[in-house]
């Protein structure tokens, strides 16, 4: 016998059938939680509390030996009075600026070098020999650059004799100590710049490029009109993150001059380890950190806000 189906109602709605579960799929959302959290565990332990524990520290007086003692803003206070530590925000901000300056403008540089003159696998020789000492410790740099640039017995100086040029006070006068410094840190850190600018670049549309020469564009025009305002986006991100790290320098002047001489290379994060870790007086220099914190958030502020007018987004 035939079966009869009874008429479906009107406006009634059909069961729908369940759906199948893809095991792929849920593997691939239990693995992108999981790199989720590891993320924001890793971020929590060594960035968030550390963070939370130095503004609480920073309102205490402790030596490790005896107990904290809650003391308020007097940390703070003690800080505005504190001449060789202010001068150390000054001596980080300009050694910040040169660094960054340099390190944008050389990296740029090659960069425009290497994408306009260079074959494809020199463009991968000179990222790899560029990137190559940013892969060695900052310590490990210090040490070997501090022998290179000893006064007495150092390897520069000696070529330099052999020229007739007396020796030269590398790391021995502010001046040069300073300079030494900003300029082995420069040569450290652009092969990081150097890479982004070469891929920037790479990235630019070539139809754009083809237009500016029908026009009659020359070289100079279309990288200051074309070149710079596409990769500017670019640029924003390498000058963020090389005044990041420009701003907690420590290795370089401390390895290299240990401040000195007199106080002309003395970071504020040289500064935050004589009083936390030689005077024991954790409290005076997590408020050191603090400050140094706030101000790189206002510095990063401010070249966020003046990225509105000058930064180009496609």
């Amino acid at each position: 016998m035939a079966t009869v189906t009874a008429p479906v109602a009107a406006g009634a709605r059909t069961p729908e059938r369940p759906r199948r579960s893809n095991p792929i799929k849920q593997g691939e959302g239990r693995f992108g939680f999981a790199m989720i959290g590891l993320a924001v565990l890793f971020v929590t332990v060594f960035t968030a509390i550390p963070i939370v524990a130095s503004l609480v520290l920073s309102f205490f007086s402790w030596d490790v030996i005896s107990p904290p003692e809650f003391i308020g803003m007097e940390n703070y206070r003690r800080l505005l009075d504190d001449g060789p530590v202010l001068r150390s925000f000054g001596v980080t901000i300009g050694m910040a600026i040169a660094i960054v300056v340099l390190q944008l403008s050389v990296g740029l540089g090659l960069a425009v070098l290497v994408n306009a003159r260079a074959q494809v696998w020199l463009r991968t020789f000179f990222r790899t020999a560029f990137y190559l000492p940013l892969l060695a410790s900052s310590a490990s740099v210090s040490i070997f650059m501090g022998y290179l640039f000893d006064y007495k017995f150092g390897v520069v100086n000696y070529y330099l004799g052999l020229v007739g040029i007396s020796n030269v006070p590398w790391l021995t006068s502010g001046f040069g100590a300073a300079t030494t410094i900003v300029l082995i840190t420069v040569w450290q850190q652009t092969g990081f710049t150097f890479v982004l600018f070469v891929a920037a670049l790479m990235a630019v549309p070539t139809d754009v490029l083809e237009a500016s020469q029908i026009d009659g564009a020359g070289g100079w025009r279309t990288f200051v009109g074309i070149k710079v305002p596409l990769i500017s986006p670019t640029i924003l991100f390498a000058a963020v993150v090389a005044l990041i790290n420009a701003m907690q320098l420590f290795d370089q002047p401390y390895i290299m001059t240990k401040g000195g001489p007199g106080t002309s290379t003395t970071t504020v994060t040289i500064s935050m380890y004589q009083q936390g870790f030689q005077n024991l007086q954790f409290g005076y220099g997590s408020a050191i950190a603090i400050i140094l914190l706030l101000l790189i958030l206002a510095i990063t502020g401010l070249q966020f806000l003046a990225a509105r007018k000058l930064v180009f987004y496609q």
